[in-house]
């Protein structure tokens, strides 16, 4: 079954793509969404608390954006932020806090 045909994995790239064209508010709907709908893969869910947690950070909505990071880590424990990701002003310090504080 193609990916973007399942109504959670499709919500998740339609909101990474709204994300990654700066339509924030379009990101965080389509990313509640697919989390609502169930997101089967652990991977994909940590995707979707990720990018959650930059349109959180991004707006200064700065307990929102680490428990994002919190919820991301708890479906995936391996996840990792690429360098630029984890040096970003706006997340990054966040990032470092969370990922440092998990046992």
């Amino acid at each position: 079954m193609e990916l973007a045909s399942r109504p959670a994995e499709g919500g998740l790239l339609a909101g990474i793509r709204a994300y990654e064209d700066g339509q924030y508010t379009q990101a965080e709907k389509r990313l509640d969404a697919a989390l609502k709908a169930g997101l089967a893969a652990p991977q994909d869910r940590a995707a979707a608390y990720k990018t959650l947690a930059f349109v959180y950070c991004s707006s200064k909505r700065m307990k929102p954006c680490e428990a994002a990071f919190h919820s991301a880590l708890e479906a995936d424990p391996g996840l990792t932020l690429s360098k630029a990701e984890a040096g970003h002003p706006s997340w990054g310090p966040v990032w470092r806090r969370v990922s440092a504080a998990r046992p």
